[in-house]
């Protein structure tokens, strides 16, 4: 998963790139159903690798790939990128030094007899309550993205 992430970044071709993002996101949603969190997993490819990779494919259309192919490699881009990568590598080990040594266990999650514990309605309910206007800017977000690229696009197309 962590090898498909990295072609996201790496790769220049849009297409080849929104591929590894499918593939991380199927990983990322396996990772879900293994650690038993079925709900979460089932929407990982519901949502993410359907509705947001539509989304970004359609992006993608609007693109000229060919003026995308012709494009030179920008050498301050490539060395800031080597930076980054190098401040995240080192912030990782870092935080992965200051684990606790030895093994780490979760307390069991503890439902009252006679009940069963329904991940989907406590989601449900967290989401279109407490974290309702989250869920409502990260749909402007994506709305916004959309038009900006259509509006890119078209005055692009007008030249």
């Amino acid at each position: 998963m962590l090898l498909f992430g990295v072609g996201v970044v790496v790769n220049r071709n849009p297409v080849a790139s929104a591929l590894c993002l499918v593939v991380s996101f199927v990983g990322l949603a396996s990772l879900f159903i293994s650690l038993d969190a079925h709900f979460l997993g089932i929407i990982q490819i519901l949502v993410y690798t359907g509705a947001v990779m539509v989304l970004f494919l359609f992006i993608i259309m609007l693109l000229d790939l060919k003026e995308e192919a012709r494009r030179a490699l920008n050498a301050w881009a490539v060395a800031g990128g080597a930076v980054v990568a190098l401040c995240l590598v080192g912030t990782l080990l870092h935080v992965l030094g200051t684990f606790p040594k030895g093994e780490a266990t979760l307390p069991p999650l503890v439902v009252p007899d006679g009940q069963a514990y329904e991940d989907t309605k406590a989601l449900g309910t967290l989401l279109f309550t407490e974290y309702v206007f989250h869920v409502q800017v990260i749909g402007l977000l994506l709305l916004g993205a959309t038009v900006g690229v259509v509006a890119l696009s078209k005055k692009e197309a007008s030249k």
